[in-house]
């Protein structure tokens, strides 16, 4: 089996992996996992819009992945958490985006994707969370 290889992502990973004491991503083998990433910016700044926020997480997710090896276009596997538009649906743009950034970044391949509303983010203004797995090659 191969060795756990831990990786921070330039900016934002390294800031995190000194104050918050995790990485973004590990790679086993042609297997990498990320950490959950948020919509934020190196100083770790989030965009007023909601559609923003979503489509900075994607960028934030393909840097992460870049830095193990991986693309998009690797990914089998998606969870993301959204603080809820209303009490009854996670909400629209949430789900607009998602896909819009999913058929953008994917192409033709459509991973498995688990949605789910949680009242708080580990953020303040926290929005919404991406968490990936990919295997590459």
């Amino acid at each position: 089996m191969s060795e756990p290889e831990f990786l921070a992502t330039p900016g934002y990973g390294a800031r995190q992996l000194t104050d918050m004491h995790y990485n973004q991503a590990v790679r086993i083998g042609d297997r990498v996992e990320t950490s959950g990433q948020g919509g934020w910016d190196d100083d770790w700044n989030f965009p007023e819009s909601l559609e923003d926020e979503i489509v900075q997480a994607f960028e934030n997710v393909e840097r992460t992945l870049a830095t193990a090896g991986a693309t998009w276009r690797d990914v089998i596997s998606v969870n993301s958490y959204h603080v809820p538009e209303s009490a009854e649906f996670i909400g629209e743009v949430h789900n607009r985006v998602m896909v819009e950034q999913f058929r953008e970044r994917m192409g033709d391949r459509a991973p498995i994707w688990t949605e789910i509303g949680v009242p708080a983010l580990g953020a303040p203004k926290m929005r919404v969370e991406i968490r990936v797995t990919a295997i590459v090659g």
